[in-house]
């Protein structure tokens, strides 16, 4: 009888060895998962960082070129019923061009056609380009140049707001004057080939 208990001990021998290893294999498995897990969402929550930055840069290129429209508007308004390269201003819209490089369009070089406003201390390029939205140049009040206005030039209904700022007497009303849009498209490439493109309308 003692020798057939010798006999059971000796065949149970290494069981427990076996599934102690898969056990470790298991949380070894398990490790790595949530090790990667964690690089993951650091990387993510980074890749938002720079992107919240970059778009916040964008700012930067907004008002360079509201300083430029308000010194040019200042100095020779009519100045900028034509096209101006060398100031990165256009006096259409030129809806043919492809700003964000989706691949529909005419490709837009964002080196040579845009203004250089700097660069921050995060490492993000900001660059500009400006455009009069008119459907072509010209006189902003000629028919050909069928800019968007804040006001008819008709007197009618205005576009936007109702009849503030307006004189009237009896039935006539005087109209305000209209204003012209512009849209200013900025580019700003960050760290990690961070991109961002911000656009505003200015009047």
């Amino acid at each position: 009888m003692n020798r057939t208990s010798r006999v059971g001990r000796r065949a149970q021998r290494g069981v427990i060895l076996f599934v102690a290893l898969i056990v470790l294999v298991a949380m070894t498995l398990t490790g790595i998962a949530l090790m990667r897990s964690v690089d993951t969402n650091v990387l993510v929550a980074g890749n938002l960082a720079f992107r919240q930055g970059a778009t916040a840069a964008g700012d930067w290129g907004v008002e360079a070129a509201r300083a430029y429209l308000k010194t040019t508007l200042a100095a020779n308004k009519s100045a900028l019923d034509n096209d101006q390269p060398t100031s990165n201003y256009y006096a259409s819209w030129q809806s043919t061009l492809d700003m964000s490089g989706t691949g529909i369009g005419t490709y837009f070089d964002w080196v040579l056609s845009t203004t250089a406003v700097g660069t921050d201390s995060a490492g993000n390029e900001v660059r500009y380009v400006l455009h009069r939205m008119c459907q072509a140049p010209g006189a902003a009040s000629s028919a050909g140049a069928n800019c968007v206005r804040t006001k008819s030039d008709s007197g009618g209904g205005a576009a936007e707001g109702g009849s503030k700022g307006t004189v009237s007497y009896s039935a006539g009303v005087i109209p305000p004057p209209s204003t012209i849009y512009y849209r200013v498209t900025v580019r700003i490439l960050g760290p990690r080939n961070t991109l961002s493109f911000v656009q505003a309308m200015l009047k």
